[in-house]
């Protein structure tokens, strides 16, 4: 059983998250992007697959244990922070504090723009003309049978 293979059951029998287990290899000052996260827990035929090493799972159980037990200062019941991943909604966005921000609040009465819904748009495909070859436009003199009568 490879690293990989014990990172992806921890991560399916915890039922934890790409952002989660950021958030917990942060608690011990690992850093690793979603991306590169993504890239472990793919299978091994894959082409950016890439092998879990024994750091990455070893800061990941170190996190594992503060996320779930708490600090010396701040004890934690560990089933009480299972029980809360099952409740935590899944974040959209990143950075962006989760909520969109519009420049102007909806208002049902706000009416839609003349013709919107009251017909499906449909587009008015033209089959294209037939490309002509560009060297059909030029007219090649090559100074043969072209004498000029002069008087």
């Amino acid at each position: 059983m490879t690293n990989n293979d014990i990172f992806k059951k921890l991560r399916v029998a915890l039922q934890l998250r790409d952002d989660q287990i950021v958030e917990i290899l942060e608690l011990v000052d690992f850093r690793i992007s979603k991306g590169e996260l993504g890239n472990v827990f793919r299978t091994e035929d894959h082409e950016k697959y890439m092998e879990c090493g024994d750091q990455l799972l070893r800061n990941f159980l170190n996190g594992l244990v503060i996320h779930l037990r708490g600090t010396k200062e701040n004890p934690k019941t560990p089933m009480d922070v299972i029980k809360s991943h099952k409740n935590t909604p899944e974040k959209k966005t990143e950075g962006g504090g989760g909520e969109k921000k519009f420049s102007k609040p909806f208002k049902s009465d706000d009416k839609k723009p003349s013709g919107a819904g009251s017909k499906p748009f449909k587009k008015n495909f033209k089959k294209p003309e037939p490309k002509q070859n560009p060297v059909e436009f030029f007219k090649f003199n090559s100074g043969k049978g072209t004498k000029k009568n002069e008087n």
